[in-house]
């Protein structure tokens, strides 16, 4: 336009604005909708204004709208829901432990104990989340764990005396936790399943405490799990305190007492142990020996009757031999003992025994043929008739 017509006092057209407008608006809106996303997760403000939410591994999210539970229940991840109007909550679904701490009590006898400080190791059941928060809300846990335990300590406290609570118990719990793992070493080594024991005089506060909480969770909280239940010694007064390590010293003193004396007497049962011993490897010895000297005069027993024998069967057939030797010879004389073999042996020796005598006078001797002859036939009968006896 001239500037004869801006002076006319025609209206000056003006630039468009449209565009800007809407760059601005988109603008603002991209950071609006950032800032709603990235505000920080410990606000409360984004459990309602967000939209785009995350719920961490071992927690599910579960949801509020108007006040109302949802029965929604997300897993870990990212998830979206309506800003403003849906709240969300993450709650944890593996093992947690929760510490009660500080628990005073009194004793059966009076005496004000306290308890710093009880682990609960404990799991809520993801199926079961939506009717436990529905019951009970997020802080359920209060409820039956740390409200519980406050009275299961008070109810233990005063049914038991301060002897039982400060030593007792814990002595007991002790022995029962060797006795578990001495049984679990047999276990894995043998293969044999061994059951617990039932408990004695004494119980084990950490099992009774475990059972207490876990039979009123299953009664009316079934999702809740009491996985354990860890109680740590009570501080009592410092005067009582006192009192019980002096005992405790004593009892010291008297422990090392029986110990020495089980040392003693060990060092005695093993002195002895090795006296049998020695007596038993001398007498083994001495028996070896006497056996050893018994087998020698058995084995010479033997030798010689074998000698013996031997001896007496070579004089046997000595004697046999001889007995037939005589018998045959006199067996072959009877047969040369015939009259004429017997005149021919008295003439030889009548020949062999002549003598001749020179001198004056003869001998007076007179050789009658007659007595001769009859000797000989006497002789002749004599072996006949032997020889008639012998067929």
């Amino acid at each position: 336009m001239d500037p004869q017509q801006q002076r006319a006092g025609a209206p000056v057209p003006r630039p468009p604005t449209g565009d800007s407008s809407a760059i601005l608006s988109v603008f603002l809106a991209f950071i609006v909708i950032s800032a709603i996303i990235l505000i920080p997760s410990a606000s409360n403000i984004k459990s309602s204004l967000s939209i785009l939410h995350q719920v961490p591994e071992g927690h599910v999210g579960v949801y509020w709208r108007g006040g109302a539970l949802l029965d929604t229940v997300t897993g870990p991840g990212f998830h979206l829901k309506l800003p403003l109007i849906t709240q969300y909550e993450p709650v944890q679904v593996t093992l947690q432990t929760d510490q009660v701490t500080d628990i005073p009590c009194g004793t059966k006898g009076g005496v004000m104990i306290n308890f710093e400080k009880i682990e609960v190791v404990n799991r809520l059941h993801k199926e079961r989340v939506y009717e436990t928060l529905r019951d009970y809300g997020v802080q359920y846990d209060k409820t039956w764990i740390y409200d519980k335990i406050h009275h299961e300590i008070n109810q233990f406290c005063s049914s038991h005396s301060l002897q039982q609570v400060y030593i007792d118990v814990f002595d007991q719990a002790r022995k029962i936790a060797l006795d578990h793992k001495f049984q679990g070493m047999l276990s894995l080594v043998s293969g044999v399943v061994f059951s617990p024991q039932g408990s004695n005089a004494t119980v084990n506060i950490d099992e009774k405490m475990k059972d207490a909480l876990q039979g009123d969770c299953t009664r009316y909280a079934p999702g809740i799990e009491i996985i354990s239940v860890r109680v740590t010694k009570p501080t009592i007064p410092e005067s009582i305190r006192r009192n019980f390590e002096q005992m405790e010293e004593e009892r010291t003193k008297v422990l090392i007492a029986i110990e020495r004396q089980k040392v003693v007497e060990k060092e005695a049962e093993t002195k002895k142990k090795m006296a049998i011993s020695e007596a038993e490897k001398n007498s083994n010895v001495s028996k070896i020996l006497m056996e050893q000297k018994l087998m020698e005069k058995d084995s010479s027993r033997r030798q010689e009757e074998i000698e013996n024998q031997m001896y007496l069967a070579r004089q046997r057939s000595l004697s046999d031999a001889d007995f037939y030797r005589l018998t045959k010879e006199a067996e072959a004389n009877k047969l040369m003992l015939t009259p004429q073999y017997l005149e021919l042996k008295f003439i030889e020796a009548i020949a062999d025994n002549t003598k001749i005598f020179f001198g004056d006078k003869v001998p007076n001797m007179i050789l009658d043929q007659r007595l001769l002859g009859n000797f000989l036939k006497e002789v002749s009968r004599n072996i006949s008739m032997e020889t008639i006896a012998a067929s």
